[in-house]
């Protein structure tokens, strides 16, 4: 004789088996993407800018080629630098080497990439999904956590801005 509580147990276990098994949201076991993070926007901002740390695990050098996410029109890769005392932001249309064995960070002020086009307003605590594209690693999608807009980096780590 069954138990309604067994009943109750079966019954759940048999919808969760028939459940799909998500994929984890970084399928590269070569490439590691940290950290991902935005800024808030004020309203009617159509750019921002994104920042994160990959870290290539494997023995062979690879490139990140590009990006999408749902929350942009386009999205860019950027570097800045300080020419003269005026700080110049360029598109790399060649992307951004992610040598073996090493990390390469996106952050402030030096390379990242750059939401074109935003279709709403990113709020500091909500999350967006970005696609990142390497040429060996493939497509590795992250989350993106939107920090207070003076931040310096992603929350927890000791980078937050005032």
């Amino acid at each position: 004789m069954t138990s309604n509580r067994d009943l109750v147990a079966l019954c759940a276990l048999a919808v969760l088996s028939s459940l799909p098994i998500a994929a984890p949201a970084n399928k590269s076991q070569s490439l590691q993407v940290t950290g991902a993070w935005s800024r808030e926007t004020a309203t009617g901002q159509v750019v921002a800018g994104g920042f994160m740390t990959l870290t290539n695990r494997s023995r062979s050098d690879d490139r990140f080629v590009g990006a999408s996410s749902p929350v942009a029109s386009e999205v860019q890769l950027h570097t800045m630098s300080m020419d003269g005392g005026v700080m110049r932001m360029r598109r790399l249309t060649t992307g951004i080497p992610v040598p073996a064995g090493a990390s390469v960070e996106l952050r402030p002020g030096g390379l990242h990439i750059m939401f074109m086009g935003l279709k709403r307003q990113l709020r500091q605590g909500q999350r967006f999904p970005v696609t990142l594209q390497f040429e060996r690693a493939g497509r590795i999608t992250v989350n993106v956590a939107v920090q207070a807009v003076g931040s310096t980096g992603p929350k927890g780590a000791g980078h937050v801005g005032h």
